[in-house]
């Protein structure tokens, strides 16, 4: 066949579509064919595709920004601990350590499977599923925290590596789902392996691969023009982050400086790592930076690794920000969600239309783990409860939603009774809990769970108990985060808890700042705000000059 040109740009936009919808198809088939609630309810899954040096061409819009991160490093790290002769047609690969590549937290398990097509390798698609199945662990160090995985072969010539499976599923709690969602996530591998296989036969294996490099150089090109519009200059910011694993608060700060069309977030002074489980590896730190930057700069550019170019990350390894083995990792969402308020928080004088007040600032997760007695099984039961969302410079913050670095479901009360004996006793909005404001702070959300067997393990993940979501240019705070348990349930340490049936636990996310001056707005001025898009330079600057 005759290929076309790779220059020609109504090809490149059909081909950037075609590669989408692939793996929004991935991610599709995987939350179809999954068995756990977490996956098939929460879509707590990301569904990708690579060119052959394992740069990300395209990763679906439904899945968590944070599994950027345990993807980002995958296709290296299996170039880097297999031969190129090693690595054939038919080939599935595993990961999920954060310190080998193939992870950013130990229940994020990575397939990857390489993609030939006429003999040659062209591309590599890749899975991550949360597997929520390590419940009542500790978290002191890593290896507490779940089986470690080098990237190795799980499939190998189109061979299930049934030892190596065995071995994996007798360190697991629950080996029948996660035999099942491994599955399933191989399924989603075939998916993508077939639909690109169909597009190298319409185009040809050259098009793809050139549409692939014009693709990372759009997004680059985007993005070097929407860093370029930011003002110069040297800007800081500085937060605090807890959580109930820390006694004390510790200090975050951050200097992000724009320098025509690149940027630089240098997180220098960050504390040491912890023994605890909120430290971040490199890939999660990068995933947050790179989220927040795509959505300052242009929600629309192609999610791929041209974004990455224009921008330098740095921070001390061995700290909270940048960790070393063996620190333990299983909360680093908490941690990369101050992350997002940092940045937000320093560029907010330079752009202060693009920004929102802080949202709730963590991704507070549940954790209730146990022997069903009536199923006759271990259960585990995750969840990340959303809170309120930031205001804006023309917008109330939105009302008890998963923000920034999550992006995964509530899981519907019916299921949630339906699969453990657990009982929703409420799920609500919390009143007044977004900062007030000329636009008000989105509001947080309490859930009450009552257990109905004994022997309850009950992990509180979360932040913002200790600190209130910040408000801009006048916005009122927005409220803390708060956990309640009843009177006889019996607390263990830095957020565990046994509890016996009957036992509750009312778990209370934090709301959000609130933007401007919680003034009376005349018409004129909301149509002048819709118009311009903004709000003085002048404003943002005497605000933070004041502050």
């Amino acid at each position: 066949m005759t290929e076309a040109s790779a220059t020609d740009p109504i090809l490149v936009e059909v081909i950037s579509s075609a590669l989408s919808s692939i793996v929004e198809e991935m991610s599709e088939t995987l939350v179809k064919a999954a068995f756990s609630p977490n996956i098939k309810e929460r879509r707590d899954c990301t569904a990708s595709l690579f060119n052959a040096e394992g740069e990300a061409i395209a990763q679906d819009e439904g899945g968590s920004p944070l599994h950027l991160g345990s993807l980002m490093g995958v296709v290296a790290a299996i170039r880097e601990r297999i031969p190129e002769e090693d690595i054939v047609e038919g080939d599935v690969f595993i990961g999920n350590d954060p310190y080998t590549g193939g992870g950013s937290h130990l229940p994020d398990i990575v397939l990857a499977a390489p993609i030939f097509v006429d003999g040659r390798l062209t591309a590599w698609t890749a899975t991550l599923a949360h597997h929520a199945d390590f419940g009542d662990r500790g978290h002191a160090h890593i290896f507490q925290e779940a089986i470690r995985i080098p990237v190795v072969h799980l499939v190998r010539r189109g061979v299930l590596q049934q030892e190596l499976l065995e071995v994996i599923l007798l360190n697991c709690q629950i080996p029948d789902e996660r035999r099942a969602d491994l599955r399933a996530q191989q399924a989603a591998l075939h998916t993508a392996i077939k639909r690109y296989l169909e597009l190298c036969e319409r185009y040809g294996r050259r098009t793809m691969v050139e549409v692939s490099t014009e693709l990372l150089d759009y997004t680059e090109r985007r993005t070097r023009a929407a860093i370029e519009e930011f003002p110069d200059g040297r800007y800081t910011f500085t937060d605090t982050f807890d959580c109930p694993e820390l006694d004390d608060e510790l200090e975050l700060k951050i200097a992000v400086t724009v320098a025509g069309d690149e940027i630089t977030f240098d997180f220098d002074g960050a504390p040491p790592q912890v023994r605890a489980s909120v430290n971040v590896v490199w890939t999660g730190l990068y995933a947050a930076c790179y989220y927040t930057l795509k959505t300052l700069i242009d929600p629309d550019i192609m999610p791929n690794a041209g974004l990455y170019r224009p921008v330098t990350i740095t921070a001390p390894l061995g700290s909270i920000l940048n960790c070393q083995a063996p620190a333990a990792v299983n909360g680093r969402s908490e941690t990369c969600q101050r992350v997002v308020d940092l940045i937000i928080g320093a560029l907010a004088p330079a752009i202060p239309a693009k920004v929102t007040a802080a949202s709730n600032g963590a991704n507070t997760g549940v954790h209730f783990s146990g022997w069903d007695p009536g199923r006759q099984r271990e259960f585990v039961y995750l969840e990340t409860i959303g809170g309120g969302c930031g205001a804006r410079y023309n917008k109330d913050g939105l009302d008890g939603v998963q923000v920034h670095m999550t992006n995964t479901s509530n899981l519907p009360v019916e299921s949630l009774e339906a699969e453990y004996p657990l009982t929703v006793e409420a799920y609500e909005l919390i009143d007044d809990s977004g900062g007030i404001g000329q636009y008000r702070g989105g509001m947080g959300i309490r859930r009450k769970v009552r257990a109905e067997v004994d022997d309850v393990h009950f992990w509180l993940d979360t932040s913002r108990q200790k600190s209130r979501p910040w408000g801009l240019f006048g916005g009122g705070p927005g409220t803390s985060a708060t956990c309640e348990l009843n009177d006889d349930a019996r607390p263990i340490d830095h957020g565990y808890t046994v509890l016996k049936s009957g036992d509750y636990a009312s778990i209370e996310t934090a709301g959000a700042g609130g933007y401007g001056e919680p003034a009376k707005r005349s018409s004129e001025a909301v149509e002048e705000d819709l118009q311009a898009e903004k709000i003085s330079k002048e404003t943002a600057e005497r605000y933070f000059s004041e502050k």
